[in-house]
């Protein structure tokens, strides 16, 4: 059977720096961080008071308001990201076979806004007026239903489901579209991912583990990926869309085309529920795997999106994966972890940067890693690879890899490379 080749002809962005492609794009290229004080609620007695948030949001723009108020928070991002995306790819839903567009987001943890809202409020009445919840609780958490919302939105009859494997949530999502695509069982696939649980339950649960950085004094500092200050990650929030379509498809309706998606790869740890390997087994498995797909050597890629969260272990682990693989060639290759800048978001950041990967394909730069001073630098990191500090470089990006792992050992990877007859 003859794969079909898969290119990119949409993108949307909701993030904590834009709140559209054209912005996040702009900000990033400038190192503009998102961080700053938590207002989503009072994070006063918490160890973290600061975080990545989308700003200026109304979901009306985007959503009837009747509508927005079925849907949490994670599913408005998600819905305002496709419609952009969707808009940018130019689908006319009049001219277009609906059974062959479906939908495959990734989200990781889903409504938790919407669970906190209805059993805190049960806390409250249980013992004057019994149990009481909305009828739409249960449809308003699920993690399933942005992706359902989405289709029921533009009547696409494709496939249509949710992937959730943590932080690599939205790349296991790019993954499958890409694949029912090349498999000839889809003309085009809305893709990528959302979260928002920037709330008391997710600070809190993270907080507990010992897993967000506690600079409340600086906080558009705090995500600082390879230094040796580095205490943890910083939480976003948001979503990250891709149209992904089958190239002879994209051609004959006249669609412009961004990258196109080479290859993916998946791979596990086996190892620790939250830790990474502490080798990069896994991380350098799942990008030997993305390069196998795509039937590519890794003298082919200029850039890699690193996972890069900003904490201890993680950031060491994946240098070692990409030393590992990639050899002397390593050297050669910009690496840069946008989440300095956006914050680690969740179930949303495979999309995000996956988004972020295409746009330096398709401009020749890649972003930065914010936040990195002189002499602060981890014995355990080789600062001879060019991590893109601080600063945008310019450059001929043939190919991107980008990574995404998530707790549990999941590991994904995708490689966007220049789009070419």
């Amino acid at each position: 059977m003859e794969l079909k080749r898969v290119v990119v002809t949409g993108l949307g962005a909701l993030t904590p720096v834009g709140n559209n492609v054209p912005d996040f794009w702009n900000n990033l290229v400038n190192g503009v961080s998102g961080a700053g004080p938590i207002t989503h609620f009072d994070a006063s007695k918490f160890k973290t008071q600061f975080a990545c948030e989308v700003k200026n949001f109304n979901a009306t723009d985007f959503i009837d308001r009747k509508e927005a108020r079925k849907m949490d928070l994670y599913t408005q991002y998600a819905v305002a990201a496709a419609k952009e995306a969707v808009t940018d790819a130019a689908i006319d839903v009049e001219k277009e076979d609906l059974t062959r567009i479906g939908v495959i987001l990734g989200v990781g943890i889903g409504g938790i806004h919407t669970f906190e809202e209805e059993v805190g409020g049960y806390e409250k009445t249980k013992d004057t007026i019994g149990p009481k919840f909305n009828p739409f609780f249960i449809p308003k958490m699920i993690a399933d239903i942005a992706s359902g919302q989405i289709s029921i939105m533009y009547g696409f009859h494709g496939p249509n489901f949710t992937t959730t494997s943590a932080c690599a949530s939205s790349s296991n999502a790019v993954a499958d579209a890409f694949n029912y695509i090349r498999l000839g069982k889809a003309n085009i696939i809305v893709t990528g991912g959302a979260e928002a649980a920037i709330f008391p339950a997710g600070v809190g649960g993270f907080n507990a583990m010992h897993a967000l950085s506690t600079r409340n004094d600086d906080p558009a500092r705090a995500s600082r990926p390879f230094s040796a200050s580095r205490d943890g990650f910083v939480m976003g929030e948001g979503a990250g869309c891709l149209i992904l379509e089958e190239l002879e498809h994209a051609k004959a309706r006249g669609a412009k085309i961004y990258a196109e998606i080479a290859g993916t790869g998946a791979s596990a740890d086996a190892y620790h529920l939250t830790a990474s390997h502490p080798d990069g087994l896994g991380a350098k498995l799942v990008m030997q795997n993305a390069l196998e797909d795509a039937d590519m050597k890794p003298e082919d890629i200029d850039y890699i999106n690193v996972h890069g969260t900003s904490t201890p272990v993680g950031d060491v682990s994946e240098v070692k994966a990409i030393k590992g693989l990639f050899g002397e060639h390593a050297y050669k290759l910009n690496i840069s972890s946008t989440k300095s800048m956006t914050g680690h978001m969740l179930g949303a950041a495979g999309g995000v940067e996956a988004i972020a990967s295409v746009l330096a394909v398709k401009n020749d730069i890649v972003p930065p890693t914010i936040n990195h001073e002189e002499g602060d630098n981890d014995e355990n990191i080789d600062y001879n690879l060019n991590f893109t500090f601080n600063k945008a470089q310019k450059r001929v990006v043939r190919a991107a890899l980008s990574n995404t792992f998530g707790f549990g050992g999941h590991n994904a990877c995708i490689i966007v490379k220049k789009y070419t007859e």
